[in-house]
């Protein structure tokens, strides 16, 4: 996978894997921030408020820098590192798998937790559609009021996403940029009087 593009799941997806009458039910997400997984979460654990563990992990980012594993509970590394040793098999990026455990009586160990926890990710993933993203770079431009149509015309040019406008005496506007073509965007931007370009993050 190239450093402009990256793998993710296009829409929720579930998966079911049963031992020793445990139900371990799995959730696959497309996620782009912390908040969105907390959401997520509360909305699965009100769901699912009664099963015995709700684990889970995550990747965020298109070069993967940011993710996290939770057991809930659970024997360390016995849930959330497998969930997320799913996620690294398939080089996902940009998900969330919660995977809710109720128990059914009998202990499966440490090996048949690792195995039970890995086995019901690897379903909802397998149920999933998996696509390719192009990697975008965040910014933030600000510009004087004199200077929009000049900014409008060159986003125009690049065929950006244009978020939040503030137009006023001085203006900004926050952009996303296929990083296919960032290198070209900088440069027409550097050459532009009091434009200023801030870098807020990647997705």
């Amino acid at each position: 996978m190239s450093d402009t593009r990256y793998l993710t799941v296009a829409k929720p997806s579930e998966g079911l894997y049963k031992e020793k009458g445990s139900r371990f039910l799995a959730f696959a997400f497309p996620v782009r921030s912390r908040e969105e997984v907390k959401e997520i979460l509360l909305e699965l654990k009100k769901k699912y408020y009664d099963a015995t563990h709700h684990c889970y992990a995550y990747i965020l980012g298109a070069d993967g820098a940011v993710f996290r594993m939770n057991d809930d509970g659970e024997p360390s590394s016995t849930a959330g590192k497998p969930i997320y040793g799913q996620l690294l098999s398939k080089n996902l990026k940009n998900v969330l798998i919660v995977v809710v455990r109720y128990f059914g009586g009998t202990k499966l160990g440490v090996s048949g937790l690792i195995k039970a926890y890995r086995n019901a990710a690897s379903e909802c993933l397998d149920n999933a559609l998996i696509i390719e993203k192009k990697v975008r770079s965040v910014f933030s431009l600000s510009f004087p009021y004199e200077k929009m149509n000049v900014v409008m015309n060159m986003l125009k040019q690049y065929n950006v996403e244009q978020r939040n406008h503030c137009f006023d005496l001085e203006c900004s506007v926050e952009i996303v940029v296929d990083n296919d073509l960032l290198s070209e965007f900088e440069k027409s931007v550097s050459v532009m009087e009091n434009v200023k370009c801030t870098f807020f993050c990647t997705e």
